[in-house]
């Protein structure tokens, strides 16, 4: 894989963390409307909503520039949509792109054939 699509993955990894973030935000706020006079629920929702797009984006380009199995999308996805499962999947993404990373400078310095 090239830097371009190394890229793809670091993105798709940045938004995965932030997503994450809001969408515990966003259950965070739900409760304090419920319980305070507090309502960032709109606010919030809106924030969210955008970073969800963004994931969804980001992670059709991952899985254009990669060739991945059905598979993994499916399996990000799904963690993009239960609490804490987006830091799990920023972390698989961290190990892919490192990787991803090593072996492309290793093509370009010749280390390996590919």
């Amino acid at each position: 894989m090239d830097i371009k699509t190394a890229s793809a993955i670091r993105r798709l990894r940045l938004v995965s963390a932030v997503e994450a973030v809001s969408f515990l935000l966003l259950l965070l706020c739900s409760v304090l409307k419920r319980t305070t006079d507090f309502n960032a629920v709109p606010v919030m929702g809106a924030v969210h909503g955008v970073l969800v797009v963004l994931f969804l984006v980001f992670l059709a380009d991952a899985w254009n520039k990669t060739k991945w199995a059905v598979k993994r999308p499916l399996i990000l996805f799904v963690l993009s949509v239960i609490p804490f499962g987006g830091f799990y999947a920023e972390k698989m993404l961290r190990a892919e792109e490192r990787d991803q990373v090593i072996a492309s400078r290793a093509r370009r310095e010749g280390v390996v054939g590919a």
